[in-house]
Protein backbone atom coordinates (compact mmCIF):
# COMPACT_ATOMS: atom_id res chain seq x y z
CA UNK A 1 0.00 0.00 0.00
CA UNK A 2 2.61 2.69 0.70
CA UNK A 3 5.03 1.51 -1.80
CA UNK A 4 1.69 2.06 -4.35
CA UNK A 5 1.37 5.66 -2.85
CA UNK A 6 4.79 6.63 -3.17
CA UNK A 7 4.74 5.58 -6.79
CA UNK A 8 1.62 7.82 -7.06
CA UNK A 9 3.23 10.59 -5.37
CA UNK A 10 6.63 10.13 -7.69
CA UNK A 11 4.37 10.40 -10.54
CA UNK A 12 2.68 13.09 -9.63
CA UNK A 13 5.81 15.40 -8.79
CA UNK A 14 7.10 14.28 -12.32
CA UNK A 15 4.08 15.58 -14.19
CA UNK A 16 4.05 18.62 -11.95
CA UNK A 17 7.68 19.42 -12.94
CA UNK A 18 7.08 19.22 -16.62
CA UNK A 19 4.26 20.94 -16.76
CA UNK A 20 6.62 23.76 -15.21
CA UNK A 21 9.10 23.70 -17.00
CA UNK A 22 6.98 23.84 -20.26
CA UNK A 23 4.93 26.33 -19.04
CA UNK A 24 8.78 28.01 -17.96
CA UNK A 25 9.62 28.65 -21.66
CA UNK A 26 6.11 28.90 -22.60
CA UNK A 27 5.67 31.94 -20.57
CA UNK A 28 9.34 33.73 -21.76
CA UNK A 29 7.95 33.07 -25.69
CA UNK A 30 5.09 35.29 -25.08
CA UNK A 31 6.77 37.98 -23.64
CA UNK A 32 9.10 37.95 -25.90
CA UNK A 33 6.71 38.54 -29.07
CA UNK A 34 5.19 40.97 -26.43
CA UNK A 35 8.00 43.68 -26.60
CA UNK A 36 9.36 42.78 -30.02
CA UNK A 37 8.68 44.42 -33.16
CA UNK A 38 10.18 45.01 -36.69
CA UNK A 39 9.73 45.58 -40.46
CA UNK A 40 12.23 44.17 -41.90
CA UNK A 41 11.24 41.36 -43.86
CA UNK A 42 13.76 38.96 -41.66
CA UNK A 43 12.32 39.75 -38.83
CA UNK A 44 8.79 39.57 -39.37
CA UNK A 45 9.25 35.90 -41.00
CA UNK A 46 11.11 34.81 -37.70
CA UNK A 47 8.51 36.61 -35.28
CA UNK A 48 5.35 35.41 -37.28
CA UNK A 49 7.48 31.70 -36.90
CA UNK A 50 7.77 32.56 -33.16
CA UNK A 51 4.02 33.30 -32.81
CA UNK A 52 3.13 30.24 -34.16
CA UNK A 53 5.03 28.19 -32.12
CA UNK A 54 3.66 30.12 -29.48
CA UNK A 55 -0.17 29.17 -30.44
CA UNK A 56 0.94 25.61 -30.85
CA UNK A 57 2.72 25.50 -27.28
CA UNK A 58 -0.08 27.09 -26.17
CA UNK A 59 -2.48 24.11 -27.37
CA UNK A 60 -0.18 21.87 -26.34
CA UNK A 61 0.09 22.88 -22.36
CA UNK A 62 -3.77 22.86 -22.49
CA UNK A 63 -4.30 19.40 -23.93
CA UNK A 64 -0.93 17.57 -22.19
CA UNK A 65 -1.14 14.97 -19.44
CA UNK A 66 1.81 13.52 -19.60
CA UNK A 67 5.54 14.19 -18.87
CA UNK A 68 6.16 13.34 -22.45
CA UNK A 69 3.55 15.28 -23.36
CA UNK A 70 4.56 18.34 -21.70
CA UNK A 71 8.28 17.70 -22.90
CA UNK A 72 6.67 18.03 -26.17
CA UNK A 73 5.48 21.91 -25.54
CA UNK A 74 8.54 22.72 -23.96
CA UNK A 75 10.37 21.87 -26.94
CA UNK A 76 7.81 23.78 -28.82
CA UNK A 77 8.37 27.09 -27.03
CA UNK A 78 12.36 26.75 -27.30
CA UNK A 79 11.66 26.54 -31.16
CA UNK A 80 9.73 29.88 -31.08
CA UNK A 81 12.35 31.15 -28.54
CA UNK A 82 15.04 30.32 -30.83
CA UNK A 83 12.77 32.71 -33.97
CA UNK A 84 13.41 35.21 -31.42
CA UNK A 85 16.88 34.97 -30.86
CA UNK A 86 16.76 35.37 -35.33
CA UNK A 87 14.69 38.01 -34.96
CA UNK A 88 16.86 39.93 -32.42
CA UNK A 89 19.47 38.91 -34.69
CA UNK A 90 17.75 40.78 -37.72
CA UNK A 91 17.18 43.99 -35.72
CA UNK A 92 21.04 44.31 -35.01
CA UNK A 93 20.83 43.42 -30.80
CA UNK A 94 21.95 40.92 -28.76
CA UNK A 95 19.81 38.01 -29.53
CA UNK A 96 19.96 37.21 -25.53
CA UNK A 97 21.22 34.21 -23.64
CA UNK A 98 21.84 30.51 -25.49
CA UNK A 99 19.45 28.12 -25.00
CA UNK A 100 19.15 24.65 -24.38
CA UNK A 101 19.41 22.49 -27.49
CA UNK A 102 16.47 21.64 -29.36
CA UNK A 103 16.08 17.94 -29.82
CA UNK A 104 15.22 17.90 -33.04
CA UNK A 105 18.58 19.87 -34.26
CA UNK A 106 20.72 17.19 -32.92
CA UNK A 107 23.52 16.80 -35.65
CA UNK A 108 22.45 19.51 -38.07
CA UNK A 109 25.32 21.70 -37.10
CA UNK A 110 25.04 25.29 -38.57
CA UNK A 111 25.78 27.42 -41.65
CA UNK A 112 29.11 29.21 -41.74
CA UNK A 113 28.89 29.81 -45.25
CA UNK A 114 26.93 31.57 -47.82
CA UNK A 115 25.80 29.87 -50.94
CA UNK A 116 23.61 29.93 -53.91
CA UNK A 117 22.66 27.25 -56.09
CA UNK A 118 20.22 26.43 -58.83
CA UNK A 119 17.94 23.56 -59.08
CA UNK A 120 15.58 22.94 -61.44
CA UNK A 121 15.91 26.60 -62.82
CA UNK A 122 15.19 28.12 -59.60
CA UNK A 123 17.94 29.65 -57.48
CA UNK A 124 18.21 28.82 -53.78
CA UNK A 125 20.61 30.88 -51.24
CA UNK A 126 21.48 30.63 -47.77
CA UNK A 127 24.18 31.56 -44.72
CA UNK A 128 24.82 32.00 -41.94
CA UNK A 129 22.99 35.87 -41.57
CA UNK A 130 20.09 37.43 -42.50
CA UNK A 131 19.49 39.76 -45.15
CA UNK A 132 17.11 41.15 -47.81
CA UNK A 133 17.45 37.42 -50.01
CA UNK A 134 17.75 35.14 -46.72
CA UNK A 135 14.58 35.81 -44.49
CA UNK A 136 13.96 32.75 -43.50
CA UNK A 137 15.28 31.74 -40.33
CA UNK A 138 15.31 27.53 -39.43
CA UNK A 139 16.59 26.35 -36.39
CA UNK A 140 18.00 23.38 -37.29
CA UNK A 141 16.43 19.78 -37.85
CA UNK A 142 15.27 17.26 -40.04
CA UNK A 143 13.68 17.36 -43.34
CA UNK A 144 12.89 13.62 -44.98
CA UNK A 145 15.42 12.34 -42.72
CA UNK A 146 18.26 14.59 -43.99
CA UNK A 147 19.75 16.83 -41.37
CA UNK A 148 18.94 20.98 -42.20
CA UNK A 149 21.37 23.05 -40.96
CA UNK A 150 20.40 26.18 -38.70
CA UNK A 151 20.51 29.36 -41.04
CA UNK A 152 19.22 31.82 -43.17
CA UNK A 153 17.41 30.47 -46.52
CA UNK A 154 16.11 32.44 -49.28
CA UNK A 155 12.84 30.29 -49.19
CA UNK A 156 11.27 27.75 -46.97
CA UNK A 157 12.05 24.91 -49.68
CA UNK A 158 11.58 22.34 -46.28
CA UNK A 159 7.53 23.39 -46.07
CA UNK A 160 7.14 24.92 -49.44
CA UNK A 161 8.65 21.51 -51.89
CA UNK A 162 5.24 19.99 -52.11
CA UNK A 163 3.74 23.20 -52.73
CA UNK A 164 5.12 24.54 -55.06
CA UNK A 165 5.51 21.49 -56.90
CA UNK A 166 9.00 20.18 -56.17
CA UNK A 167 8.07 17.50 -54.33
CA UNK A 168 9.73 15.33 -51.98
CA UNK A 169 12.49 14.24 -55.08
CA UNK A 170 12.78 17.97 -55.64
CA UNK A 171 13.50 19.04 -51.94
CA UNK A 172 15.85 16.08 -51.79
CA UNK A 173 17.81 17.94 -54.72
CA UNK A 174 17.61 21.34 -52.93
CA UNK A 175 19.14 20.18 -49.57
CA UNK A 176 21.92 17.82 -51.74
CA UNK A 177 23.15 21.39 -53.54
CA UNK A 178 22.64 23.78 -50.54
CA UNK A 179 24.83 21.17 -48.47
CA UNK A 180 27.05 19.80 -50.51
CA UNK A 181 30.60 19.07 -49.57
CA UNK A 182 32.14 21.41 -52.21
CA UNK A 183 31.00 24.51 -49.98
CA UNK A 184 33.63 22.83 -47.67
CA UNK A 185 31.94 24.36 -44.49
CA UNK A 186 32.85 23.17 -41.29
CA UNK A 187 29.98 24.82 -39.46
CA UNK A 188 27.77 22.08 -40.57
CA UNK A 189 29.78 19.50 -42.68
CA UNK A 190 30.31 16.98 -40.04
CA UNK A 191 26.83 17.68 -38.23
CA UNK A 192 25.54 16.55 -41.55
CA UNK A 193 27.15 13.59 -42.16
CA UNK A 194 26.42 12.15 -38.14
CA UNK A 195 22.99 13.56 -37.74
CA UNK A 196 22.11 11.98 -41.42
CA UNK A 197 22.10 8.40 -39.16
CA UNK A 198 20.57 10.54 -36.20
CA UNK A 199 17.64 12.14 -38.48
CA UNK A 200 16.43 8.24 -39.50
CA UNK A 201 16.66 7.31 -36.10
CA UNK A 202 14.92 10.19 -34.43
CA UNK A 203 12.35 10.39 -37.72
CA UNK A 204 9.55 9.07 -35.23
CA UNK A 205 10.76 10.72 -31.55
CA UNK A 206 10.66 13.94 -32.54
CA UNK A 207 9.80 14.63 -36.23
CA UNK A 208 5.87 15.61 -34.68
CA UNK A 209 6.98 18.32 -32.33
CA UNK A 210 10.16 19.64 -33.60
CA UNK A 211 12.46 20.04 -37.09
CA UNK A 212 11.32 19.85 -40.17
CA UNK A 213 7.95 18.00 -40.06
CA UNK A 214 6.85 20.69 -37.59
CA UNK A 215 6.32 22.69 -40.40
CA UNK A 216 3.98 20.76 -41.89
CA UNK A 217 1.06 21.63 -39.48
CA UNK A 218 1.03 18.79 -36.91
CA UNK A 219 0.60 19.88 -33.82
CA UNK A 220 -1.11 17.37 -32.05
CA UNK A 221 -4.01 19.68 -32.28
CA UNK A 222 -2.56 23.28 -32.19
CA UNK A 223 -3.14 25.40 -34.85
CA UNK A 224 -0.12 26.01 -36.18
CA UNK A 225 -1.18 28.71 -39.07
CA UNK A 226 0.54 31.41 -40.17
CA UNK A 227 -2.46 33.56 -39.90
CA UNK A 228 -3.18 33.37 -36.78
CA UNK A 229 0.26 35.69 -35.85
CA UNK A 230 -1.83 38.97 -36.20
CA UNK A 231 -2.07 41.75 -34.21
CA UNK A 232 -0.01 40.83 -31.57
CA UNK A 233 -2.97 38.42 -30.63
CA UNK A 234 -1.05 35.03 -30.19
CA UNK A 235 -4.09 33.07 -28.51
CA UNK A 236 -3.64 32.35 -25.48
CA UNK A 237 -2.88 34.23 -21.87
CA UNK A 238 0.70 35.89 -21.57
CA UNK A 239 0.30 35.12 -17.60
CA UNK A 240 -0.05 38.50 -16.20
CA UNK A 241 3.05 40.65 -16.01
CA UNK A 242 6.17 38.76 -15.74
CA UNK A 243 7.13 39.74 -19.20
CA UNK A 244 8.13 43.54 -18.77
CA UNK A 245 11.48 44.55 -16.52
CA UNK A 246 15.01 43.49 -16.92
CA UNK A 247 14.21 39.84 -17.76
CA UNK A 248 12.55 40.37 -21.16
CA UNK A 249 12.27 44.09 -21.74
CA UNK A 250 14.27 45.19 -25.30
CA UNK A 251 17.78 45.49 -24.92
CA UNK A 252 20.51 42.85 -24.34
CA UNK A 253 18.69 40.88 -21.36
CA UNK A 254 15.70 39.21 -23.10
Amino acid sequence: MFWRWGSRSRRATELADARAEAQRWYERLGGQLMNLHGDAPAVRQALADAGERYNAAGSQLEQAGTPHQFALARETALEGLAYIRAARTAMGIDPGPELPPLAAARGAGMLTKEREVNVQGQTYRAGPQPGNQTPYYYPGGNWQGRPVPAGWYSTPWWKTALGTGAGVLGGILIADALFSPAFADPGYEAGYQEGFGDGQDQGGDVGDQGGGDQFAGDQGGGDYAGGDFSGGDFGGDFGGGDFGGGDFGGGGDW
